[in-house]
């Protein structure tokens, strides 16, 4: 983490390998950039209950909203809205999470209903 400026992060987050999340850059103009070494630093806020991937770049700036998913190896360049599940070069919202993701976790594999009475007895369960 780059921490010239503010990096916010919420409750339950996961972060993989190889994040990246910067909130400083330079500017464009080569004449300032290297005469002045001017810099600027832009917050980046990361919501409640976010996954973000291996390897994602998140760039000043940019917010991502509560419960969403960053595939591995996006670069975020723009802010996420809630709820999304973002990935690629640049990243780009694929779909919104809806009622569907809730019984299904990965390519059409069923949350079994033992480990759904589980979590919600507070139980915990290994496979």
């Amino acid at each position: 983490m780059l921490d010239a400026g503010l990096i916010e992060i919420g409750d339950d987050v996961l972060i993989a390998g190889n994040v990246g999340i910067y909130t400083a850059g330079h500017a464009l103009d080569p004449e300032l950039r290297l005469k002045t070494g001017a810099e600027y630093a832009i917050p980046v806020k990361i919501g409640n209950n976010v996954w973000i991937g291996a390897g994602v770049t998140v760039c000043p700036g940019v917010t991502i909203g509560d419960n969403s998913v960053i595939g591995a190896g996006a670069v975020v360049t723009k802010s996420i809205p809630s709820n999304s599940l973002a990935y690629g070069n640049p990243a780009h919202v694929v779909r919104q999470f809806d009622e569907r993701d809730k019984q299904y976790y990965f390519k059409q594999r069923r949350v079994s209903q033992e480990y759904l009475d589980k979590l919600a007895n507070h139980e915990t369960f290994h496979r």
